[in-house]
């Protein structure tokens, strides 16, 4: 069904998710791990990096069976959100960070989950 290569892909992304999630359970709220520039707010931003170049790497490998499952508005999101993040271009909007984290991050947790990967 799956490349090995490609499950370890998503599990990555997974990952990086419940990282994200546990940051923000410590700090109490999105915000507040967002307003922690030192510590909170880089490794989220560092995590949501990560979860677009293994969208990347999937899409670069030509894992359309797994690409599938995700809405192509998440996959060019997480790009656009990258781009942002790696060229500082104004500074990073928080505001669409939080918004990707309580928007947009619960919908591919969902949609790995929908895979069966386990």
């Amino acid at each position: 069904m799956f490349s090995i290569k490609a499950i370890e892909r998503v599990k990555i992304i997974l990952k990086k998710i419940n990282f994200i999630e546990a940051i923000i359970e410590e700090k109490g709220s999105i915000s507040l791990a967002l307003e922690d520039e030192q510590n909170s707010r880089a490794s989220i931003l560092m995590h949501l990096t990560s979860i677009s170049e293994q969208f990347d790497k999937l899409l670069h490998n030509g894992e359309l069976e797994v690409l599938a499952y995700f809405d192509k508005q998440d996959i060019k999101g997480s790009y656009e959100l990258r781009n942002f993040i790696a060229h500082d271009y104004k500074g990073v909007d928080l505001y669409i960070v939080e918004d990707v984290i309580n928007q947009r991050l619960p919908i591919i947790k969902q949609s790995i989950k929908n895979m069966k990967i386990d």
